[in-house]
């Protein structure tokens, strides 16, 4: 195996009455009450939500202009959570220029993908790929208990997910967006996968779309090095154009076959990213263990705390 990428500290567990603040660095927001529920959600666990900012600020489809949007990033001194509100598309269009990155919390997935990475990049624990204000309140239960234990300093149980390549290995977790991530390649902004356990999720890309981007990877070397990979959910990634059966393959054939021949634990079906089911909240860049015998995705955080 290559050497591993660097282990990320978590910040300081979050405190009864701590602020927290909403960035908009992605597309615009139209639901203003699945914002005002997630909201609700925060302050029930205790929380003092700034009044966001970014309500009514649009340019074209994108959350204001790019330095409306930038202004989010740097918006946290004095919060001890930076929470992002929806994703779509635009943070990347930020990392165009130095991010000013605070320490603290750092919460988002989807687009934010592309700032979970450039921020563990940049050398800031404290990011989390987990629900956004908007998704929040529409997580199930075990989902919101779990990003608050996190957030507090409590453990969380292991994800179950499906075996599909055996061995045990650990390293720094990584979780991504496959699409979002993949324009990273080549840049600065993605971190060193080098021993990092990584996982991937999507969503609406057809079997054939996810095949370019995974032999993409593979041919930058970006996989060759990883200590394990988990699938999380791939939601609406069926391939619907394609009506004959014998000309296409599936979702689970593209992921099965770009991955089999890593040498390394390979674990499907985790509770992680777009769609029902919930989207399990995991930190980036903390010591974790995939399992590939028993399909499972634990957090090491005792070396953390």
């Amino acid at each position: 195996m290559q050497p591993s990428a660097p282990l990320w500290p978590m910040p300081a567990p979050l405190q009864l009455g701590d602020n927290v603040t909403i960035a908009a660095p992605s597309s615009a927001i139209c639901d203003e009450a699945s914002l005002h529920a997630g909201i609700a959600v925060l302050e029930s666990w205790g929380l003092t939500v700034n009044t966001p900012t970014c309500l009514g600020r649009h340019w074209g489809y994108l959350a204001g202009r790019d330095s409306a949007r930038s202004s989010d990033l740097s918006a946290q001194a004095g919060s001890a959570l930076l929470a992002c509100a929806r994703g779509g598309w635009g943070a990347a269009r930020l990392l165009e220029h130095a991010v000013a990155w605070k320490e603290g919390w750092f919460l988002g997935f989807s687009d934010v993908t592309a700032l979970l990475c450039s921020r563990m990049a940049s050398g800031f624990g404290g990011g989390i790929h987990g629900p956004l204000v908007t998704t929040l309140a529409g997580e199930p239960v075990w989902s919101q208990q779990r990003l608050h234990d996190l957030l507090f300093g409590h453990s969380v149980a292991p994800l179950q997910g499906t075996s599909w390549a055996g061995g045990i290995e650990s390293g720094p977790l990584i979780t991504v967006n496959l699409t979002v991530a993949s324009h990273l390649l080549g840049s600065l902004h993605l971190p060193d996968l080098r021993g990092a356990i990584l996982v991937i999720e999507d969503v609406g890309e057809a079997p054939y779309r996810l095949d370019r981007m995974l032999t993409h990877w593979r041919l930058v070397g970006a996989l060759q090095g990883v200590a394990g990979i988990g699938f999380g959910r791939f939601s609406g990634c069926d391939d619907a154009e394609e009506s004959d059966p014998t000309h296409t393959f599936s979702l689970e054939q593209v992921l099965r076959e770009r991955t089999q021949d890593l040498g390394c634990p390979v674990v499907a079906d985790l509770p992680v990213g777009h769609g029902n089911g919930g989207n399990a909240a995991l930190p980036m860049g903390v010591p974790a263990q995939l399992d590939g015998n028993r399909g499972t995705l634990s957090l090491e955080l005792s070396t953390q705390r």
